[in-house]
């Protein structure tokens, strides 16, 4: 049934300084953007060996049902989650759960964004073995 990760969204209260952050954190610019009025309320980015789409939206459009909702936690998938983890607070973010093995050949992380998010981070061995096999066949 579930066949694998679509889009992420993120909420913010100041869209343009979000899109500044994450534009900073991933390298790329967004490549798509929803205007309600004179105001971009929504943007996304493509990003991954999957292109997976990671959402930015203003928090004025977040459905009241979803606003109090519990969260999840999303794991993305990083070489190297120290390296991670220390330039997600070098950007601003704040610890949520430092870098933890939770078995051999999957660490993981986490962070608050600055708009509020938490943000997951892990190295995931059996995600590099599904790539690897998706690349040699």
């Amino acid at each position: 049934m579930l066949r694998g990760l679509t889009t992420v969204t993120y909420f913010a209260d100041d869209l343009p300084a979000a899109r500044r952050w994450y534009t900073e954190l991933l390298g790329v610019e967004p490549y798509f953007a929803r205007s309600a009025g004179d105001e971009v309320a929504y943007l996304e980015y493509r990003i991954g060996d999957y292109l997976a789409e990671l959402g930015l939206l203003d928090r004025r459009y977040v459905p009241d049902r979803a606003a109090g909702a519990g969260a999840g936690l999303v794991y993305w998938a990083v070489d190297d989650v120290r390296a991670a983890f220390d330039r997600l607070l070098a950007l601003g973010a704040t610890e949520h759960e430092k870098p933890v093995e939770r078995g051999p050949g999957f660490v993981t992380a986490s962070v608050t964004d600055p708009f509020g998010n938490v943000l997951g981070v892990m190295y995931n061995q059996h995600y590099l073995d599904v790539l690897a096999a998706r690349t040699e066949g």
